[in-house]
């Protein structure tokens, strides 16, 4: 298992080599969710939340919580990789992870280039 700060310090090493500026441990609040992001950027409205029981990250977020934040990322509102410590076994499983789900997001905002701003 990858430890919540390796974890986190792997993530955001892709999402910036991929082009975005994150801010770090920063609050978030939408649509009546409040939580610690582990990384965003807030102008491209893209970030991460790297899920382990270390940092109490099963209890910040409810299931009705991660509902309503799945409900914008569908949307196109935001996207959010939401990715628990029990999905992937090395950090190659959450580089992998992290690249596919940038992948997504490019996809969908050159399928809909006015989607989500």
């Amino acid at each position: 298992m990858v430890t919540e700060q390796r974890g986190c310090a792997v993530l955001a090493e892709v999402f910036e080599r991929r082009g975005y500026s994150l801010a770090r441990d920063i609050e978030l609040r939408f649509e009546g969710v409040a939580f610690t992001a582990d990384g965003w950027d807030a102008a491209a409205k893209v970030g991460f939340e790297y899920l382990t029981h270390a940092a109490g990250d099963h209890l910040d977020l409810t299931a009705d919580e991660m509902a309503v934040l799945g409900a914008m990322i569908e949307r196109g509102e935001l996207f959010m990789l939401l990715i628990d410590e029990h999905e992937v076994d090395s950090v190659q499983d959450l580089e992998w992870a992290a690249e596919r789900f940038l992948d997504a997001v490019a996809e969908r905002r050159d399928a809909a280039p006015n989607e989500g701003t």
